[in-house]
């Protein structure tokens, strides 16, 4: 059943390829942006705290890979609106966990961006620009696991944020919430290896690391593989308590669920 949802939302998809090659053009836009400012940080260095400017522009290039596949913010929105506008009755109606039919469609919708605008963009990035392989065949492979965990954290995090909108009645402050925590917290704008040490140290704990740093420092090399095997199973660990909470507020919110319009 949850598998129909998934291919039906990656059909859907398929249907708006002009918003396809906008959002490809818009990601390489964005991640020349980001690899513009780090030429200029440099100023020439080859190194800054022992990170060159090749990685840099390597993780500028993937390390949004995840946010930019799973398009979290629309996902917020729709909840939100389905919440705001009482279609959620209607799904609760239906023999499906709600939250279970939304991860089944949201595998869907990262499926089509990841195939069509992630990849493209960061093949297309690479060509202009030059990208790492990976530190090693192992590091690469950790990388895949990585990138499907951050995408389950971030999903995880942004169901967190869009059930809330059952008290609230609104996602608009919850999504810029949400969006300038992962900025900052996931290393999607500055590295946490830049970061005060004290900081740092804390930050690379926190679940919103597993969505943008910890999967470009493992493809780099930055981490190594004992490590990175440590901080695979803290990661899943998030997600199993993120899981958690979403239950619970799931299973609060249907109770005081309070249709408007509709």
């Amino acid at each position: 059943m949850y598998l129909a949802f998934a291919a039906s939302a990656f059909q859907t998809r398929l249907a708006y390829r002009s918003q396809v090659w906008a959002r490809i053009l818009g990601e390489f836009i964005e991640i020349s942006a980001k690899v513009a400012i780090w030429v200029a940080v440099y100023a020439g260095l080859a190194s800054v705290d022992g990170v060159s400017l090749k990685q840099m522009i390597t993780y500028a290039i993937i390390g949004s890979s995840v946010t930019t596949a799973a398009a979290w913010e629309w996902y917020v929105r729709r909840i939100g609106a389905q919440i705001k506008s009482g279609d959620v009755a209607v799904f609760m109606l239906k023999p499906v966990r709600y939250p279970l039919m939304l991860f089944a469609g949201e595998c869907g919708q990262t499926g089509f961006n990841l195939i069509s605008i992630a990849l493209p963009a960061v093949i297309v990035s690479s060509l202009f620009y030059g990208m790492l392989p990976p530190a090693s065949a192992t590091h690469g492979v950790l990388f895949v696991g990585f990138w499907f965990l951050g995408f389950a954290i971030l999903f995880f995090l942004a169901t967190i944020a869009a059930l809330l909108s059952f008290w609230l009645l609104t996602t608009f402050a919850l999504e810029w919430m949400l969006q300038a925590l992962l900025a900052i917290l996931a290393g999607r704008v500055v590295p946490l290896w830049f970061f005060p040490e004290q900081a740092a140290a804390i930050l690379k704990y926190l679940p919103f690391a597993w969505v943008a740093f910890h999967p470009a420092a493992v493809y780099l090399g930055e981490v190594d593989i004992s490590e990175a095997f440590v901080l695979l199973v803290i990661g899943l660990l998030w997600a199993l308590a993120l899981g958690a909470v979403i239950a619970l507020l799931w299973h609060r919110a249907a109770r005081r669920l309070v249709v408007q319009g509709g």
